[in-house]
């Protein structure tokens, strides 16, 4: 029987190959250490952009505000009440966050609305409404189809949050839900606080009467469901509504609150 060859010890291995390994294996260790910094770099790049995107968006947000409501916080105060509210509902704290940054630019459209209709203190001519329906649209057309989950959210959320639960909204008349969960929960949020503040063509309602115009809509303008929800927490919501006027966060709290 033919006997295997005995392998060489260690130290008989030439010594150029056990440096060109040591070598290889040091250029390896900088080549993961370049690219992890330049991994890190690029996102952090793309933060820095997404959130410049984002700040300017919601400043494009509060201008069209600003023509429908002298404080401009009512964006602010959307966001926030449209996160509890999905917290509320049993969404995850990644989704509430999201919505949270997304809401705000629901309204986003009305910056090309005219003056003279979405300032107009009596009743809009059938021509004018229509003329104010096209916000929606338009918001969803200025947000675009991004790639990045938040203002993908903020179309939809523009796009949808006046179609109704019984198949009777704008633009495309969902019903149910066939109508994203985004905007059926900022549909609801946005008509508690639109209804609690002073509007050029009418003041303020109070806050039961508000509720009880809220809970007249359920299962017809809004989902049942978030309704009673938003009924079973109306007291939390509605100081953390009075908190959002007082304290007025930032945009930079908006978008960078945990």
């Amino acid at each position: 029987m033919t006997s295997l060859p005995l392998l060489e010890p260690a130290s008989q291995v030439p010594p150029d190959t056990r440096c060109f390994d040591e070598a290889a294996a040091a250029q390896m260790e900088r080549f993961v250490r370049d690219f992890g910094r330049m991994y890190r770099e690029r996102n952090e790049a793309l933060r820095e952009v997404t959130r410049a995107h984002h700040a300017a968006l919601l400043h494009l947000s509060a201008a069209a505000d600003l023509k429908d409501d002298d404080t401009g916080v009512h964006i602010v105060r959307i966001g926030y009440l449209a996160e509890a509210l999905a917290l509320a509902l049993g969404q995850t704290v990644g989704y509430a966050r999201m919505l949270r940054k997304a809401a705000p630019m629901h309204d986003i459209g009305k910056i090309g609305t005219p003056d003279s209709v979405l300032k107009k203190p009596g009743k809009l001519t059938p021509e004018e409404r229509q003329t104010m329906n096209c916000h929606a649209a338009m918001g969803a057309e200025i947000l675009g189809r991004s790639h990045i989950p938040v203002f993908r959210m903020a179309a939809e959320v523009a796009l949808t949050h006046h179609e109704r639960y019984d198949g009777q909204g704008y633009p495309a008349g969902l019903s149910g839900e066939a109508i994203p969960l985004s905007g059926r929960i900022t549909a609801v949020v946005d008509f508690f606080d639109a209804l609690t503040m002073d509007r050029v063509y009418r003041p303020a309602f109070a806050v039961p009467v508000a509720l009880e115009m809220l809970a007249a809509e359920r299962g017809r303008a809004f989902d049942p469901v978030i309704v009673d929800t938003f009924l079973a927490h109306a007291e939390a919501i509605d100081a953390l509504r009075c908190k959002i006027t007082q304290e007025c966060p930032s945009f930079d709290a908006l978008i960078d609150a945990p």
